[in-house]
């Protein structure tokens, strides 16, 4: 499953574009869910400004690294399930400048604070899909089901 996400300049399949593509998708996963935290963590909203400055070409990917990071000490530091969900998302959001493949993570942490904030996961997974761009939906939606399965979702 990985090797479809490994990014052109690594050696692998994927495109600058789709790159871009699933950071943004990955990106508004973990924004759809932020609310659910509450008042949530400066540092998980300084995260997604750094994921979208790596979308735009203002930051690298060592940056967006630190930025996933924190917002994974942020999960590491709560105590409420939605909270860690909603930082876990952010935190993978960010990481898919590493690894494209993280953006499944950020969609699945979202379904999951979903969960536990007593929402759908199901109407949250159907949000996601429709927020999928063009150019990454058929990427997503083959290999999300495998991803899931991973999560034990």
């Amino acid at each position: 499953m990985r090797d479809r996400f490994v990014a052109a300049h690594r050696g692998g399949p994927l495109g600058a574009g789709p790159h871009r593509e699933l950071m943004l998708w990955a990106i508004a996963c973990a924004e759809h869910v932020l609310p659910l935290a509450g008042a949530p963590d400066e540092r998980l909203r300084r995260a997604l400004v750094v994921g979208r400055k790596w979308e735009g070409g203002a930051a690298t990917t060592g940056e967006a690294m630190k930025a996933s990071l924190l917002a994974h000490g942020v999960a590491q530091q709560a105590t409420d399930p939605v909270a860690i969900a909603v930082a876990r998302a952010t935190g993978q959001a960010v990481a898919t400048a590493h690894m494209a493949d993280h953006s499944m993570g950020a969609a699945l942490y979202a379904q999951r604070a979903a969960f536990a904030a007593g929402g759908d996961p199901d109407a949250e997974r159907r949000w996601q899909l429709a927020a999928l761009a063009d150019g990454i939906r058929e990427l997503i939606t083959s290999e999300l089901p495998a991803k899931a399965r991973h999560f034990r979702m």
